[in-house]
């Protein structure tokens, strides 16, 4: 699930290299802005069939905050 998370993340932001750290910031990235933001909820909607909020969004920080939602929320649902 962490690589398929990972791809989707880079998917999203639209980067090429292979290393994202999950201690990453977000807000770090060069292609981070409301649209990248927008597309990685999109695509964290088809590929793993859950929801997160904008006001979700606000609270997390780091690439593993985001992974730690979308884990509670994946098994939430299974």
């Amino acid at each position: 699930m962490k690589e398929k998370f990972l791809n989707a993340f880079k998917e999203a932001l639209e980067i090429e290299e292979d290393k994202v750290e999950m201690s990453d910031v977000m807000s770090d990235f060069d292609t981070w802005d409301s649209m990248s933001r927008l597309s990685l909820i999109a695509l964290l909607d088809e590929h793993f069939e859950i929801e997160i909020s904008d006001d979700e969004f606000e609270n997390m920080t780091t690439v593993q905050d985001l992974y730690d939602k979308v884990q509670t929320k994946v098994q939430a649902d299974g």
